[in-house]
Parts: structure tokens; C-alpha cells; sequence
């Protein structure tokens, strides 16, 4: 007869501590994932009394050193419709808008050559503005 068997435990995962390091974690993330915005172009916007929300498909960016972003990578103003269609191209929304952010300092040249790449491409544009 074997009593051994009978006398030993199970052995056991004590987990208690494992739920708090998770939430803590899980905390940390979410805290940075909202302050870390990687389509970050400092740019000063025009002012504006109204504002128009719409569906950002793609961003195009003039700063004030007159160059072009799609998102935060820099692109020459001879590909620009090349780049945008691209992107487009790339995203599943059924109506597609090309929002500008340009800054004060940017010309008018610059925001008309982005008007004319949507206009090629039958893109709906918007120019971002901050209320006054």
C-alpha cells in the first residue's frame, strides 16, 4: 500500500501580483499611445470662423519653408499626385478627401499645386483652419 501518493498538493500559481503589473502596463500604453502623435508638423493655420469636419483620407502639409508632407514624409511638388494617388489607393474610404494643413507663411502657389493634384484625381479637397 502506497500512502504517498495521496499526501502530496498540487502545486500551486500564486497570480495575485500578475494582475496589477498588467494594468499597470496596459495604463502606461494607453497614456503614450494618446500623447505620441507620429503626423506631427508644427505648423501655424490660418484662422477661421467656422470649422468643417471632415474624413481625412489624406494630409497634405506646406510648411513654412514652402515643402511638402503626405503625413510627416517629405515629398517633391512634381510627385505630389503620383504620392496622393497612391495613398488613396491604399485606403477603403468610399469618398476620399485631401485635407491641407498649410501653414500661414505658405503661398498660394503651393496650396493651388495641391488643389490641382486633387483636381487630376477627382479628390474632394479641405483647407484646415483653427477658430478664431
Amino acid at each position: 500500500m502506497n500512502l504517498r501518493k495521496g499526501m502530496r498538493e498540487e502545486p500551486k500559481v500564486f497570480t495575485l501580483a500578475l494582475n496589477d503589473i498588467l494594468f499597470i502596463l496596459l495604463f502606461f500604453f494607453l497614456v503614450i499611445a494618446t500623447l505620441a502623435n507620429p503626423n506631427v508638423i508644427k505648423l501655424s493655420i490660418p484662422k477661421a470662423e467656422s470649422d468643417t469636419k471632415a474624413n481625412q483620407t489624406v494630409v497634405v502639409s506646406i510648411d513654412a519653408n514652402q515643402k511638402f508632407y503626405i503625413g510627416t514624409t517629405e515629398v517633391d511638388p512634381l510627385y505630389l499626385p503620383w504620392e496622393i494617388s497612391r495613398y488613396i489607393e491604399n485606403s477603403q474610404d468610399i469618398e476620399p478627401t485631401i485635407v491641407i494643413n498649410a501653414d500661414q507663411l505658405a503661398t498660394a502657389d503651393n496650396i493651388v499645386t495641391v488643389m490641382k493634384a486633387a483636381q487630376e484625381l477627382k479628390v474632394r479637397t479641405v483647407l484646415a483652419v483653427d477658430e478664431e
